[in-house]
């Protein structure tokens, strides 16, 4: 959920360059804010989904990793930034760590489910899907 907040905050902070006038011939303001809105929200929604239980947020969890591991390297080696680079792989890396875990692995799959949670998807359940 923190990645997504972070996109949040970068989105408005381009919204409120937007307004001021600060000069934006490198970058639309306006565009990327609107990128980063959208991004933002998807991850932030993948995050609350991870914590209240849905499964359904992993997958989206798992992409998001995977497009920022290239970043992390552009950031460390390609524009020389280190500092902002290497922490964002460290993230990245942790959580797809995290993610592929075998706890993890087994709540993604159904196993080992407690009596309140249902258990893995099947026809032989009747009931709707609420995960």
């Amino acid at each position: 959920m923190g990645q997504g907040a972070v996109a949040l905050v970068v989105a408005g902070v381009l919204v409120a360059r937007a307004i001021a006038g600060i000069d934006q011939r490198g970058v639309n303001g306006l565009g990327t804010a609107v990128w980063f809105l959208l991004v933002g929200g998807v991850v932030l929604a993948a995050g609350r989904a991870l914590v209240v239980g849905k499964r359904w947020g992993r997958g989206l969890a798992v992409f998001t990793q995977l497009l920022l591991l290239p970043v992390a390297w552009y950031l460390a080696a390609g524009s020389h930034q280190p500092a902002f680079g290497i922490p964002l792989g460290i993230v990245a890396l942790t959580v797809l760590v995290l993610l592929f875990s075998p706890a993890a692995l087994r709540w993604a799959s159904g196993d080992g489910q407690g009596a309140d949670q249902p258990g893995p998807a099947s026809s032989a359940n009747g009931g709707p899907d609420s995960r």
